[in-house]
């Protein structure tokens, strides 16, 4: 199968993912997103460009490195913090600390850092990198695993998505494409026959509602929905839960509805309650966590609107 070597932006790959299709699969994400969930946990996915990472618990002190990263910025963006303990008693510290409005985003004093402290979130790379990098995993692809396609939305680099695709399906390996639904109809028609399993987001049923919560109208992505469903492509519905924002009656009614009609295509529903997990990142990168009111839904309620999803006829689960 003729594919082509491009090259394109990731910000990880994953192996013994477990959450990403069936099966033990290993995912490759790749960086830029159409959307801005406001509950997104990976924040790091969603522009295209790399940006300054911060795990400020793991930076040394500018003493100890000599002001490595503070010499390497070029804008002065980088200076040296107020005293602090060190972690291991040793003394007081001095870590680097980020003006983000001076920040241009070189990448410089990344380079610079010695304990990685400071990073870039992600890397370019070509479809041929990736493949040798997760073909060593084959041996772990068992019970229907195999790779995972990710972001971000990987269909907003669709040459590198589908070229990779290609060259993984000339392996005979199952693939997975994590998508939110939100390109065009004639990529998603391009790439169907390359994918096995898409991991399907559906957000919320409100198309008003929709472009409040992640920034875009469903129109597109409902529209896709049908259209892969009616071209024999095969879905596994994710739906977020999400308190005060999707988990109204209504709305989570509608959605079990949608996907009941999408007919023998949808393979599964999982039910996706809110978490924090990813609030971190936001202070890694210098932005602000907008759901800080927002708790995860309860046990009860979560088995409540996963036996309203099932009377559909639906084969639905809680992630």
């Amino acid at each position: 199968m003729d594919y082509k070597n491009v090259t394109g932006h990731i910000y990880d790959i994953q192996g013994y993912a477990v959450h990403d299709g069936p099966g033990i699969r290993t995912t490759v994400y790749t960086k830029g997103c159409p959307l801005s969930c406001l509950w997104c946990h990976s924040p790091e996915s969603q522009k295209h460009e790399f940006e300054l990472g911060y795990l400020q618990v793991k930076c040394l002190g500018a003493d100890i490195c000599r002001n490595a990263c503070v010499d390497a910025c070029p804008t002065g963006a980088l200076t040296r913090g107020e005293p602090v303990k060190a972690l291991d008693g040793s003394g007081m510290i001095q870590k680097a600390q980020i003006d983000r409005a001076k920040c241009t985003r070189c990448l410089k004093c990344a380079g610079a850092c010695i304990p990685k402290a400071l990073y870039a979130t992600g890397w370019d790379t070509t479809v041929d990198e990736v493949y040798d990098r997760v073909i060593k995993d084959r041996g772990f692809f068992q019970n229907g695993g195999g790779i995972t396609i990710s972001g971000g939305e990987a269909m907003a680099q669709f040459d590198f998505t589908l070229n990779l695709a290609k060259r993984l399906k000339d392996s005979g390996i199952h693939i997975c494409l994590d998508t939110t639904g939100f390109a065009p109809e004639k990529l998603f028609a391009e790439i169907l026959p390359y994918i096995d399993l898409f991991l399907y987001d559906i957000k919320h049923m409100d198309t008003v509602m929709h472009k409040n919560l992640v920034g875009v109208g469903n129109e597109l992505i409902l529209d896709n929905a049908r259209f892969l469903s009616s071209h024999g492509g095969a879905l596994q519905i994710r739906v977020p839960v999400i308190p005060k924002l999707t988990n109204r009656e209504t709305n989570l009614r509608q959605t079990a509805e949608f996907c009941a009609s999408l007919g023998d295509g949808v393979k599964l529903v999982q039910l996706l309650p809110y978490h924090k997990t990813g609030r971190m990142k936001y202070e890694r990168l210098g932005w602000r966590y907008k759901l800080t009111n927002v708790e995860p839904p309860d046990d009860a309620f979560m088995e409540r609107t996963l036996e309203m999803f099932q009377s559909f006829g639906l084969n639905c689960q809680l992630y």
